[in-house]
C-alpha cells in the first residue's frame, strides 16, 4: 500500500514537473509544423510570381524546409528542458563521426547544389543518366526523380548525377529519331526513297528544320537498310518513332515495294 502510493506521488510529481514542458513542446511541434507549411508554400507563390526557373523553385523550397524542421527541432528540444548549447556541443563533437558515415549524403548535397549552378538539366528535360532514362521529374536536395518511358519513378543520387556522363535530349530542343528499313534487292532505290521521305514529310511532327533524311545505310544479307532519320521535338520522339515504322510499312506495302523477311522451307523425304 505504500510502494502503491509513493508510485503514485511520484507519477503525480513527475506529471506536474515535465507535464507542462511535454505539452509545451507538443503544441510547439504542431503550431511549427502548420508555420512551416504555410511559410513553404508563401515561398512558392512568391518564387513563382517573381517567375524563378521551375528547377530552382523546387530545389529551394525543398532545401527551406529541412531547415525551417531542422530548427523546430532545435525549438521543441530547448522546450524539454535540454541544454542547446550542450545538444549543439554534442553534434559538433559527433559530427565527425556523423560526417563519416554520411559521406555518401553529404556528396549527394553537394552535387545536387553543383546541378543548380550549373543546370545540365532542369525539370521537364528528357536525359539519360547513370544508366536511366527518363524525363526529370524533380530535383531533390539529395536526389534526382526520372520518370522513364515505362512510367516508372526512377530515384537517382545527386552525387553521382553531378560526376557522371549526362545526355541531355531536350537542350537543343530538337531530336532525331533513328529508324532502320529494310527492302528487296531487287526494288528500285529511287523510288523507294521516294516513298519513304512521303512518310516523313506528311507527318505533321516531323521538323522540316532539320530536314528528314532517308539514305542507304547498309547492304545486308538479305535486304538493302535505309536510315530513316525524322527530326522532332524531344516531346513528341515516341510518337515519331511508332508513326514512321507504321507508315512506312504502310507506304510501301501500297507502292508494291517488297519488304523482305526470312523464309521457311519444309523438305519432305518420300518413303
Amino acid at each position: 500500500m505504500e510502494n502503491t502510493e509513493k508510485w503514485i506521488n511520484q507519477g503525480i510529481e513527475f506529471i506536474t514537473d515535465y507535464g507542462p514542458k511535454v505539452l509545451g513542446a507538443l503544441l510547439i511541434f504542431i503550431i511549427g509544423s502548420w508555420v512551416i507549411g504555410k511559410i513553404i508554400r508563401t515561398l512558392k507563390v512568391v518564387m513563382l510570381k517573381s517567375n524563378y526557373d521551375q528547377t530552382l523553385q523546387s530545389f529551394l523550397a525543398n532545401l527551406a524546409s529541412w531547415a525551417l524542421k531542422i530548427m523546430l527541432i532545435l525549438v521543441v528540444i530547448s522546450r524539454l528542458g535540454v541544454d542547446v548549447t550542450t545538444f549543439a556541443a554534442v553534434i559538433a563533437a559527433a559530427g565527425l563521426a556523423v560526417g563519416l558515415a554520411l559521406q555518401g549524403s553529404l556528396s549527394n548535397f553537394a552535387g545536387g547544389v553543383l546541378i543548380m549552378i550549373f543546370r545540365p538539366y532542369k525539370m521537364g528535360d528528357l536525359i539519360e543518366a547513370q544508366g536511366v532514362l527518363g524525363v526529370v521529374k524533380e530535383i531533390q536536395i539529395f536526389t534526382t526523380q526520372l520518370v522513364t518511358p515505362e512510367n516508372k519513378l526512377a530515384i537517382v543520387p545527386n552525387g553521382p548525377m553531378a560526376n557522371g556522363n549526362i545526355v541531355n535530349y531536350t537542350a537543343e530542343g530538337k531530336i532525331r529519331v533513328d529508324t532502320v528499313i529494310g527492302v528487296g534487292y531487287g526494288e528500285d532505290i529511287k523510288k523507294t526513297k521516294e516513298v519513304l521521305m512521303e512518310v516523313l514529310t506528311s507527318n505533321t511532327q516531323v521538323l522540316a528544320d532539320p530536314a528528314p533524311s532517308v539514305n542507304v545505310v547498309e547492304l545486308a544479307d538479305s535486304s538493302v537498310n535505309f536510315a530513316v532519320r525524322p527530326f522532332c521535338k524531344p516531346e513528341d520522339y515516341w510518337d515519331v518513332y511508332f508513326a514512321t515504322y507504321e507508315g512506312c510499312k504502310l507506304a510501301l506495302d501500297k507502292a508494291g515495294i517488297e519488304i523482305p523477311y526470312p523464309h521457311q522451307v519444309e523438305i519432305h523425304k518420300q518413303a
